[in-house]
């Protein structure tokens, strides 16, 4: 077994001492590895999950989902090519505990399975997850038919009382704070004795690529879902009950976690591959391509994946980032070091993520020198002359790469807390190290 790596609570962030020219190869999607891991224990038969992502978020999916009967076996694939989990349905059941430490996708999408358990599940996690919005899943699994005992919070901690099986049926939602709250009732819903039709009520809805992403996993393991991207009624969902399909899934790499890499390869003029880079996706991170390319860059995707190549230079960018709100640190952290000014907009909803995230690159780039300012929904970034110092992450996976980038550029920046990179990018430290000095080549 592997030890986990032991980082200094300061890191000092490595400069680039020139222009890199590296091949990274990113391990794979948290949010992919996660739904196929709901799906694939709702299933009427095993799966497989081929090239999971291991972090903390997913193992403590797979440790939930074990939790309520799920067999989960860490392995190889049939023909023995590679890491892979077999996922073995069974009859969910309590009583159980399930903790979700900070993770979005855990506290989130589970009350619906724990819903159609037989028991009580009570869910607990970080202390910041009992700040993070949870009231749209509550509200909506009840208007459904479940019983939830959460002392009237609209957060955690909390207890589901499973009771086998769940009537379903229409449910009106405001889910402007959290796309998730969408799709933690879709992933579910083909149980559902009525399955479910979901209807957003509020304001526009963020992260939208990430609800296309739950609709196409749910239809490549056989469920029946009518949506607004193919003519169906804007802001609503119908999901139809049905058997789930146990499949042989291949998990993407985690192009969100690329981010940080082709950001690089942008700051030093360099050139940076990330191998197996879909040429399909619904991933919201395949927007890089177009954001680091207005921002100075220029890529292509080739039988090696995609080469983003930097140019030199950096420039600022006018942006709506509201389907693509996880890449905001990133860039951020880019925009900070740009020759001319940046606008980051409709990303209000960042402010209630693993921190708020929006007061948090304003307080830690500031702090090195920066002119940045909070708008009512975004950030506008003014390039300074930065200086050492150091970055605080709020444990919050993403600021702690944001900080990396900057350092890349800016001497003295110590990352605080680095190791909660491992969040959904497990040994950053040393994937960082070898892109600066080749030995990931």
């Amino acid at each position: 077994m592997t030890e986990t790596p032991v980082h200094p609570a300061l890191w000092p962030a490595p400069v680039a001492s020139g222009a890199v020219d590296a091949t990274v190869t990113v391990p794979g999607s948290k949010s992919v590895t996660n739904r196929a891991l709901v799906l694939a224990s709702l299933a009427a038969e095993p799966g497989w999950l081929r090239r999971p992502l291991r972090s903390r978020d997913t193992l403590l999916m797979a440790e939930a989902l074990r939790a309520l009967g799920v067999g989960i076996e860490e392995g190889v694939g049939p023909d023995g090519s590679g890491e892979a989990w077999r996922v073995i349905p069974a009859g969910l059941h309590g009583p159980a505990t399930i903790d979700v430490g900070n993770a979005g996708t855990v506290m989130r999408f589970l009350p619906p399975v724990a819903a159609l358990a037989d028991g009580p599940v009570r869910f607990d996690g970080d202390p910041r997850s009992y700040e993070r919005p949870l009231n749209g899943v509550i509200d909506a699994l009840r208007t459904l038919g479940a019983r939830i005992d959460d002392d009237s919070r609209g957060a955690l901690p909390l207890t589901v009382h499973g009771g086998g099986a769940l009537d379903g049926g229409r449910v009106r939602i405001d889910a402007s704070s959290s796309s998730q709250f969408v799709s933690a009732l879709l992933l579910s819903a083909p149980r559902f004795n009525q399955g479910v039709e979901v209807r957003h009520t509020g304001a526009s809805l963020p992260s939208m690529p990430h609800i296309r992403m739950t609709v196409d996993m749910l239809r490549s393991v056989g469920a029946q879902v009518d949506e607004p991207e193919t003519g169906g009624e804007p802001n609503v969902w119908r999901v139809s009950p049905s058997a789930l399909l146990g499949r042989d899934l291949t998990v993407e790499p985690d192009l969100s976690n690329a981010q940080p890499f082709l950001a690089a390869a942008l700051i030093t003029g360099g050139k940076v591959t990330i191998p197996d880079w879909p040429e399909r996706t619904t991933q919201p991170g395949d927007q890089l391509r177009r954001i680091f390319t207005e921002m100075g860059g220029s890529c292509e995707l080739t039988e090696r994946g995609l080469v983003f190549t930097g140019s030199g230079s950096i420039h600022g960018i006018d942006v709506d980032l509201s389907e693509v709100g996880e890449l905001t640190p990133g860039i951020a952290a880019v925009a900070a070091l740009a020759d001319s000014p940046s606008t980051l907009r409709g990303v209000a909803h960042l402010r209630l993520h693993e921190t708020d995230r929006l007061a948090a690159l304003t307080k830690e780039i500031n702090e090195l020198g920066g002119d940045v300012t909070e708008t009512a929904d975004g950030l506008h970034i003014r390039p300074r002359r930065l200086h050492g110092g150091i970055f605080h992450t709020y444990d919050d996976h993403r600021m702690a790469t944001a900080g990396s980038i900057i350092g890349l550029a800016v001497e003295g920046v110590q990352i605080e807390n680095v190791a909660t990179t491992a969040k959904t990018l497990p040994d950053f430290p040393r994937m960082w190290t070898e892109m600066l000095t080749g030995a990931g080549n």
